[in-house]
């Protein structure tokens, strides 16, 4: 075996290998690391799962884990038969998240820098339970933003942020949901997301 890097023979097959395995990284091809955690940022498994999580070091993305804390969903587990009525009207339940929505924002944009967009999942799955996707314009916002995030609390519990894998929203969403045909309903392991008012 020649083993010369000067000579290029190091490794055709090695540099061959290498490529493969980078191409199929995050796809369904690979058996090592954890597909869902890379497109969406969270797994159903948790940290039971028998592929890799690879936690970023650096992202323009955090998650703010379960951080909002929807009326209807909490209803909705605390009653899955959907037996009871539900107590809150849809404008109420509408006009709830979006000050949640525009206190987050605000907050979190005056302190630590221009947000390119944020997303709330409307799931009912416990790991995308009220997550709060934040992705800043620029990637140095990020980890002093979960720095921070992670000494304070939000009605009245501590906020649990980390920096996510997650880079493109369109990938890791519900196709279906936004045509209105998921048949998952909240159980859906793709982002649902829940919009704001226009």
């Amino acid at each position: 075996a020649v083993v010369s890097t000067q000579s290029g023979h190091y490794g055709r097959g090695a540099r061959k290998m290498a490529e493969y395995l980078a191409s199929i990284f995050g796809t369904e091809k690979d058996k090592v690391n954890c597909t869902f955690y890379f497109k969406i940022g969270a797994c159903r498994h948790g940290e039971t799962c028998t592929r890799i999580h690879n936690k970023p070091t650096f992202s323009q993305t955090i998650v703010l884990l379960s951080m909002y804390k929807s009326p209807a969903a909490t209803a909705a587990v605390l009653d899955p038969a959907g037996l009871g009525v539900s107590q809150y009207s849809d404008n109420e339940l509408q006009s709830h998240f979006d000050t949640f929505f525009e206190d987050v924002f605000v907050e979190v944009e005056d302190k630590y820098g221009e947000i390119d967009e944020m997303n709330v999942c409307d799931n009912l799955g416990d790991h995308l339970m009220g997550n709060v996707y934040i992705k800043f314009v620029k990637e140095s916002s990020a980890k002093p933003c979960v720095e921070a995030l992670n000494n304070r609390w939000y009605n009245g519990a501590p906020i649990k942020a980390e920096l996510s894998p997650v880079t493109d929203f369109r990938e890791a969403c519900c196709r279906q949901y936004e045509m209105g045909e998921c048949t998952r309903a909240g159980f859906c392991n793709f982002m649902h997301l829940k919009p704001i008012s226009q």
